[in-house]
């Protein structure tokens, strides 16, 4: 690598060093506790908080994550309206001292836990028909709603400049599979590929439209480095949907989506899915996305086997947040996973998802410091060949 190189590379901001290493670009160190793998459930923080006797307990500060933003870490979100607008008025439905029922903005019906300890329970949606889709559409997702802008583009320039992080389009919970899914629920969704397909099209399609209307505007005032779809399309026992469905009621979307990057420059495309994602995963890559998340282990991903697939992917995440409640040992297991994955590149460590309540501080802490000290090892992040990543 030449000087001027070195000096330009020793300079990354926060949000170029994540592209480039999920690129396979030459980076000073690997980024550190990006997206949502490095963030507690609200009682993994609450017990954190009494081990540690610091009821403020930052946990982003005390580790030292990279980046700014709440969730993503790295990557800074537009502040656009991409769902339901204007949203439903939430509603308290019913309460004792464990649950509450309610209506989100999103116009669903769930019980949650007042300790936010879990997954809430989801009771109705707000499509249940044809009908009720052809009147969100007209009275709710319209692309052309002045509203949906509510970001101040001045300050959404001078804050990036100042933070260092790159630009992100698409969040939870949007995505080409699970927005209809979140607009019908599981069950429902499943039943309308095979007794409306036609809505069940007409509602990716018009989603897709919607998005790529408001990036294009997006697109006029900053630059898109990372356009993020949200599926969590897959469960232990593989995809909800099978391949050939993905592929034509899916594929088309997302190969808008890919034209879309390619004309304004974006370089990355992720997906979050959880579950068994092996049938997804060459799908997906061949219609343009070049980075997923979060490999859960639990359900039978090896992102060391992923990697010898699939060379040119972005990996994050692949290690197993149920080790965090074992032993040392099983903490360093998953340390010594993410060295190997480092070191074959085109990787950013992080657990496989949120991290639960049976987790002690100690022992997150411990498997922090760990890992980022293999991220601040002098690394180029680029990619091996095949022969090169490291055998278990």
């Amino acid at each position: 690598m030449q000087g001027e190189d070195l000096r330009q590379m020793f300079a990354l901001t926060c949000g170029e060093r994540v592209i480039r290493c999920l690129l396979g670009e030459p980076v000073e160190r690997i980024p550190f506790g990006v997206n949502i793998g490095w963030k507690p459930w609200d009682l993994a923080l609450e017990r954190w908080r009494r081990e540690t006797g610091d009821p403020d307990l930052r946990i982003e500060k005390v580790l030292g994550y990279d980046g700014c933003s709440e969730m993503y870490r790295g990557f800074d979100v537009p502040d656009v309206h991409c769902g339901i607008f204007p949203a439903f008025k939430p509603v308290v439905i019913s309460e004792d001292e464990e649950f509450i029922v309610h209506s989100d903005e999103r116009g669903i019906t769930m019980r949650d836990r007042r300790d936010g300890g879990s997954m809430p329970e989801f009771l109705e949606y707000p499509v249940r028909d044809p009908s009720d889709w052809e009147r969100l559409k007209t009275d709710r997702l319209r692309p052309e709603d002045p509203g949906r802008f509510a970001q101040d583009w001045d300050e959404f320039r001078a804050r990036v400049k100042t933070t260092g992080e790159a630009v992100q389009v698409g969040l939870f919970p949007y995505g080409i599979f699970g927005t209809p899914r979140d607009l019908m629920g599981d069950e429902e969704i499943l039943v309308s590929f095979h007794t409306n397909p036609d809505m069940v099209r007409d509602m990716m399609d018009h989603l897709t439209t919607l998005w790529i209307t408001l990036w294009e505007r997006i697109a006029r005032e900053v630059k898109i480095d990372h356009i993020h779809i949200w599926e969590d399309m897959a469960g232990k026992q593989g995809s909800l949907i099978s391949s050939r469905m993905v592929k034509e009621f899916m594929m088309p979307c997302y190969d808008r989506i890919a034209d879309f990057a390619g004309s304004v420059g974006v370089r990355v495309i992720s997906v979050d899915t959880d579950g068994d994602c092996s049938e997804l995963v060459p799908i997906f890559v061949e219609h343009g996305v070049n980075v997923i998340l979060p490999f859960e282990v639990q359900a039978g991903n090896d992102i060391l086997e992923y990697r010898k697939l699939y060379p040119e992917l972005g990996i994050i995440g692949g290690l197993d947040k149920r080790a965090l409640a074992g032993s040392k040992a099983d903490i360093d297991a998953e340390v010594e996973k993410a060295a190997k994955m480092i070191d074959a590149g085109r990787y950013i460590p992080m657990f496989d998802h949120l991290i639960p309540p049976d987790v002690p501080w100690e022992n997150f802490r411990y498997a922090a410091e760990e890992i980022k000290k293999i991220c601040y090892e002098q690394n180029d992040g680029t990619h091996k060949t095949d022969e090169e990543v490291p055998d278990d």
